[in-house]
């Protein structure tokens, strides 16, 4: 299964700007034959705060309509961010197309990150599951990163996972040691894929990787504006958790428990 990912700088609040690199990164992406291609949190607009402008309805959507023609056109299944609007009430989704267009998952990010996000966004409170070619696959987005249960949960089903974010460069370290950890929890693959570029006052340096359920790095992307093709084997999930059954081996009801107790 070919992976790609679309390490990109789509700027601050420049949706024609951004449309034309994923464009470009989606034809790219198409030629090359990969599956599936997979784009930085708030896709279009990057980390906005005003999603009373950004926002968009999920069933007139510009930005979904864009990313479905694209798509179809070179068919490739594509995982992108987008800050959706209902009765005024603002998420910040990930959601996954697969290469007719169809919205197969549609996974509003559960966790806020303290400050301006929490006052104007709401946040999701379900999981999401899709297949891509067979394979099934679960979304979350950026600072669901630091939060381990929900991964537990969805790892069940899920053989891959998607990670899509605006992690700036300051707490990068963390950004790659968690995806890693998670990998290695999960016993799954994990692909997260970071902005670049500047905006407002941070920064951000990329380091989107794919991660494999053993914990090994397959991808290592620093570079800006840069689309990386990873060939990954999900059979290997299932060989792993059958070699070394770790997932069999925890204890939900006692973490229930505890955590009541507590």
């Amino acid at each position: 299964m070919k992976i790609a990912l679309g390490q990109l700088d789509m700027g601050f609040e420049e949706k024609e700007k951004a449309m034309e690199i994923c464009s470009q990164m989606i034809a790219e992406a198409g030629d090359l034959k990969a599956d599936l291609i997979v784009f930085p949190e708030m896709t279009l607009t990057g980390f906005t705060m005003k999603p009373a402008i950004y926002g968009e309805n999920i069933a007139s959507s510009e930005s979904i309509a864009f990313f479905q023609k694209e798509a179809k056109k070179n068919h490739i299944a594509i995982c992108f961010g987008i800050t959706i609007s209902e009765n005024e009430v603002f998420t910040n989704r990930s959601l996954v197309l697969d290469a007719e267009g169809t919205i197969l998952a549609d996974y509003g990010k559960l966790h806020l990150f303290f400050g301006p996000e929490t006052k104007r966004y709401s946040g999701g409170d379900e999981l999401q599951y899709c297949q891509i070619d067979g394979v099934p696959l679960s979304p979350f987005v950026c600072y669901d990163l630091r939060f381990p249960e929900p991964f537990l949960i969805a790892s069940d089903k899920s053989h891959i996972i998607t990670v899509i974010a605006c992690w700036p460069e300051a707490r990068r370290e963390h950004w790659m040691t968690l995806l890693r950890a998670r990998a290695i929890e999960n016993q799954c693959f994990i692909i997260g894929v970071n902005r670049t570029g500047v905006a407002g006052k941070l920064n951000y340096v990329g380091d989107s990787m794919v991660i494999s359920p053993n914990g090994d790095i397959l991808a290592h992307v620093k570079e800006k504006d840069s689309l990386t093709i990873v060939d990954i084997q999900p059979e290997e999930v299932v060989a792993l958790r059958e070699q070394f059954p770790q997932k069999g081996d925890r204890r939900p009801d006692l973490y229930i428990k505890l955590a009541s107790q507590d």
